[in-house]
């Protein structure tokens, strides 16, 4: 199949990351024929992102390890791959896109799969050489070539996004130092004891954590930082600072349209937005999600399975055949040697149970909404994790203790 030209039937998909490029794969596995063109503003071809933060740094993972999909994929399935390329503005009425080089496309339905960037640091010395930020292929091999020659280390945000790099970056020899604005790590997506925990397996592995600390500046001499100013006035001496504070929705494009936004832009189960033939996947979606009870009605999943499911759907939608993703949302983050596994979404008020022994570095905790299993979070327990999804999707009720007491088997309640 060879690539197809833009035309006022193609679709357009904006962002070639996750998103785009499985909801380009899915509308032609579905038998979707209409020509598709896919824009990614990176000259990269579309690669794996979890690595960045991970076997990149450590140079564990190879760069010819990182792309999505074969070399000959997108040609073999008639999508007009176009690298190098960044949507600039958009006419939802005359359905038309206008992009950097300053050519026009017309485009049938359009996707929007703008992601996300990093949150800017905005305090005195983040422009100085030797801060990075960490969310594309360049980042991380910025970051590595650093690591060369850096031995001190600090890592601004206490996220996964930070937790990850403090590990790559203690795993390469620096002495690294992680500052944190909350009181606790991860405080918005684990509770105290979930916290507690991580935050003593990383200082065992040599991490120093300073919590509830907000940075004041970053210092350097001759254009290269030196050192990083906390709010109580203290200095962390370091060569390198890598800035890891959250992202925020690429929206711009879409706010300039007229297309409903709120912390990203606003759509259906199926990726619809409030603007004709235009959808939005990934993470720039605010997306409706499944009723569950004392769950939120729609969220912002930052996650590689949410982009991925929410394709599906949108490209179930664009085929004709609309399937709304009803998948419980799962998440993970390798941290040292920790696997941490999450699936659903824990709530306040729900009671947690812990099953196995957190000394060991091998346990899970469920969480119980109304008796049922909502979510769970589980360490260096894989298979677990993968039974606590269904779990979770069929809305299990286990007695807390049958949960605590590892004689019993949960297989046994799937059904």
């Amino acid at each position: 199949m060879s690539a197809h030209p833009a035309s006022a039937s193609a679709l357009v998909i904006v962002g070639a990351s996750y998103a785009g490029t499985q909801l380009a794969a899915s509308l032609r596995d579905l038998g979707f024929d209409a020509p598709i063109v896919l824009l990614g503003e990176e000259r990269h071809a579309p690669y794996q992102r979890p690595p960045l933060s991970k076997g990149v740094l450590t140079g564990k993972t190879s760069l010819d390890a990182l792309p999505l999909r074969g070399a000959d994929f997108f040609e073999s399935q008639g999508i007009d791959l176009r690298l190098g390329r960044r949507a600039i503005a958009l006419d939802p009425g005359a359905q038309t896109l206008a992009l950097d080089d300053g050519s026009t496309l017309k485009y049938g339905s359009l996707a929007l799969a703008t992601g996300a960037r990093c949150r800017s640091l905005p305090v005195p010395g983040s422009e100085l050489g030797g801060v990075f930020n960490l969310r594309t292929l360049e980042d991380a091999l910025r970051v590595s070539d650093a690591l060369s020659s850096a031995k001190r280390a600090c890592v601004i945000g206490g996220g996964f996004i930070g937790l990850e790099v403090a590990s790559a970056l203690a795993a390469r020899g620096a002495a690294v130092t992680v500052v944190e604005s909350q009181p606790r790590l991860l405080a918005r997506s684990f509770p105290p004891l979930m916290s507690d925990y991580l935050a003593e397996a990383h200082r065992q592995r040599g991490v120093e954590l300073l919590l509830g600390h907000g940075v004041r500046a970053l210092a350097g001499s001759n254009g290269q930082i030196t050192h990083v100013e906390l709010d109580d006035g203290r200095r962390i001496d370091c060569d390198m600072a890598v800035l890891g504070i959250g992202v925020q929705p690429n929206v711009e494009l879409a706010q300039q349209a007229g297309i409903a936004c709120d912390n990203g832009i606003l759509t259906d189960a199926l990726g619809r937005t409030n603007a004709p033939n235009v959808l939005a996947i990934g993470d720039v979606a605010n997306a409706e999600l499944p009723a569950v009870p004392g769950g939120p009605g729609r969220m912002r999943l930052e996650s590689i399975q949410a982009a991925n499911d929410g394709a599906r759907a949108a490209a179930s939608a664009l085929a004709g055949e609309p399937q709304p993703f009803e998948g419980v949302p799962w998440f993970w983050s390798d941290q040292h040697n920790l696997k941490l596994q999450m699936a659903g979404l824990p709530m306040p008020g729900d009671e947690v149970v812990m099953r196995g022994d957190r000394q060991t570095d091998r346990f899970s905790l469920f969480y119980l909404r109304d008796g049922t299993i909502a979510a769970s979070h589980s360490v260096n327990r894989p298979a677990e994790h993968m039974l606590s999804r269904k779990l979770i999707a069929k809305r299990v009720r286990i007695d807390p203790r049958q949960l605590q007491d590892e004689s019993v088997d949960l297989k046994t309640f799937q059904g």
